[in-house]
């Protein structure tokens, strides 16, 4: 693929992604460009100030000019200015003759120099908050996606796989992409300013040069061709290493106890080798760029001084030795800034793979939406109704839950009981709406709940997990989770409702005591019941239990237990149970079998028709 239609492809690829992040920084960009235009005239003008200098040093110039007026049109105004120039450089070596004229024209230089590397700093130093904010928005906007997005997303996902997308990838866009905007800014700039110079100087050279730079262009395309895949593979298989030290940090117990430390070993560096065998190609190629340009942009000089000599001494050329290296010194110039676009062009690639990979998190379609204006729900005044649902998960054509029918009057306490498997989790994660049913429908009130704000939904609802789920923090701020400005005395009320305040105040600082990663700093007993106290203060009209003390001993059972009757009181509860002690006095049990209700109704009522609901009974009091 020729390297223009290559660059072009990724170039327009490059701005369609990320086009919405330069949005938010317009003026920064109008800065950078009007900065650097002015830098790139006044290299020029540096530049242009060698030539009289030259004249002078080789005693070339006979020719005696004459001022001409200024004329501001484009055809005549390079040539007027051309000869004003030498004019004045003329006037000063007569008055003060060429010594002083030469530190003149020195100082004129290094004042032309000033003003362009402070332009020049001035440019990138607009450039950095660009830089910077597009990878602080990048962050925000996968952060928020994450938050956004339904649970059936990660279920389906390594989260080793997202971690390295939003950790490494996006270090791989702020070192590959937003590292060359100050180039794919500044570049093209100074290469039309140095072309429009080189046409001016002759346009004959310039076309010359003009039909050899497709040739350099060409070859260096050819090695940046696969590095975009090549950057993909890359980054997958550094996301199977990350995921395999998530998942050996997570089963450390069981590799141990099995003795599996050279098996997981091995596959661990199986891994890494082919990580190791992929970076290498991928910095080969891009180490490739330079050598490669150097070598060819000296062939492309060589030709063009040749080419230059010959129309000097042929006498078909307008310009003298003087200008032809004026123009070389600008021709030198503009490879430098094609140098750097061809390895910006290397270096979005890359991270356009990386973006790529990111976009997978970005663009994930969220299948939990709402209705363009949905209701608002203050609280729960009649029933949860169930009614023939049906649900399988997205890309399986298994269904989980078959003909449901369920309902929960205000107050009531039902129970979801069945072997693992059997659908309870998935049924009670219908209600606030963490998955969509398939088929059928879910009432509150008498309204389907796909019609009301997942907000108000969801505020009505309190959730305690067989898994207390903590975060990195303290005991009070995990208790005053999803509840703004929550008092002190209100945290202590939920805390001794739950049986955590005694506890709690044996801790170190009290409330304020870190509780670390996932809570691991406290027994589950005392998890869990810290996570009953967050109930307790969000107090919300609708409670799910989701196997909220089976992984408990006794001792922290009944402690946890007395909390959850506490906060059952007068609430419409849904609970799913493993052990049928915790659930006897449910107004009523359901009991599931392969996502079907097989029986329903009291623990004695159960009891008494000896069917599935005895069996697991019998089983248990064994």
């Amino acid at each position: 693929m020729p390297i223009n239609k290559f660059s072009t492809k990724y170039m327009k690829e490059f701005f369609n992604i990320m086009g919405k992040y330069f949005a938010n920084y317009k003026k920064y960009i109008a800065g950078a460009l009007f900065v650097n235009i002015l830098s790139a005239l006044l290299n020029v003008a540096s530049f242009g100030a060698i030539v009289p200098i030259l004249r002078i040093l080789f005693k070339v110039d006979t020719e005696t000019y004459e001022f001409m007026p200024w004329e501001w049109n484009i055809k005549d105004f390079s040539e007027i200015a051309k000869n004003n120039f030498f004019y004045y450089s003329q006037s000063i070596i007569e008055v003060y003759g060429p010594s002083t004229t030469l530190l003149i024209l020195g100082g004129l230089i290094s004042f032309l120099t000033l003003l362009k590397t402070s332009a020049y700093f001035g440019g990138s130093a607009l450039i950095m908050p660009l830089r910077t904010g597009i990878v602080r928005d990048i962050r925000c906007d996968i952060y928020r996606k994450i938050l956004s997005l339904p649970l059936s997303f990660f279920s389906e996902e390594r989260k080793g796989d997202i971690l390295t997308r939003v950790t490494t990838d996006v270090n791989e866009i702020d070192g590959s992409i937003t590292n060359s905007l100050d180039t794919l800014i500044k570049n093209p700039i100074l290469i039309t300013v140095y072309i429009g110079c080189l046409i001016a100087i002759s346009w004959q050279l310039t076309i010359f040069t003009i039909l050899v730079v497709p040739v350099l262009a060409f070859i260096i395309g050819k090695i940046g061709k696969s590095l975009k895949a090549n950057s993909i593979l890359q980054q997958t298989k550094l996301s199977d290493s990350i995921s395999q030290i998530e998942e050996t940090l997570g089963g450390l117990r069981i590799i141990k106890a099995f003795i599996a430390e050279k098996k997981m070993q091995d596959r661990f560096e199986k891994v890494n080798n082919e990580f190791r065998s992929i970076s290498n190609r991928v910095a080969i190629r891009q180490s490739a760029a330079h050598p490669v340009s150097e070598f060819l942009g000296t062939v492309m000089m060589v030709i063009v001084l040749w080419f230059g000599g010959y129309l000097i001494f042929s006498g078909n050329s307008r310009f003298d030795a003087s200008e032809f290296m004026f123009y070389l010194v600008i021709l030198y110039s503009t490879l430098q800034p094609l140098k750097d676009l061809s390895k910006a062009s290397y270096a979005i690639q890359k991270g356009l793979a990386s973006m790529e990979r990111v976009n997978k998190i970005l663009l994930a379609e969220n299948n939990i939406k709402e209705v363009d204006s949905p209701k608002n729900i203050e609280g729960l005044n009649d029933r949860i109704v169930l009614q023939n649902v049906y649900f399988k998960y997205e890309n399986s054509d298994r269904e989980v839950l078959h003909d449901i029918n369920i309902t929960v009057k205000k107050g009531q306490t039902i129970a979801l009981v069945g072997q693992s498997g059997s659908g309870k989790s998935t049924l009670v994660d219908l209600v606030p709406r963490y998955h969509d049913i398939t088929g059928g429908e879910l009432l509150i009130d008498g309204v389907n709940v796909k019609e009301l704000s997942i907000r108000s939904l969801r505020s009505l609802i309190g959730n305690v997990n067989q898994e207390a789920i903590l975060f990195n923090d303290t005991v009070f701020n995990n208790i005053a989770f999803g509840v703004e400005n929550a008092t002190q005395e209100q945290v202590e009320a939920a805390a001794r409702i739950a049986n955590a305040h005694d506890f709690i105040m044996e801790m170190e600082n009290g409330y304020q005591t870190n509780v670390g990663d996932r809570g691991c700093r406290l027994s589950g007993g005392q998890r869990q019941r810290i996570s009953i106290a967050r109930a307790i203060l969000k107090n919300p009209p609708i409670l799910i239990l989701d196997e909220a003390t089976s992984a408990l001993d006794t001792e922290s059972e009944r402690l946890v237990q007395d909390a959850l009757e506490k906060l059952m009181t007068s609430r419409t509860t849904i609970a799913i149970a493993h052990r049928l002690s915790t659930i006897k006095h449910a107004d009523i049990i359901y009991v599931l079998h392969e996502g079907k209700i097989v029986e329903q109704g009291t623990h004695e009522e159960l009891i008494a028709k000896g069917g599935y609901y005895k069996k697991l009974n019998d089983m248990q009091s064994l």
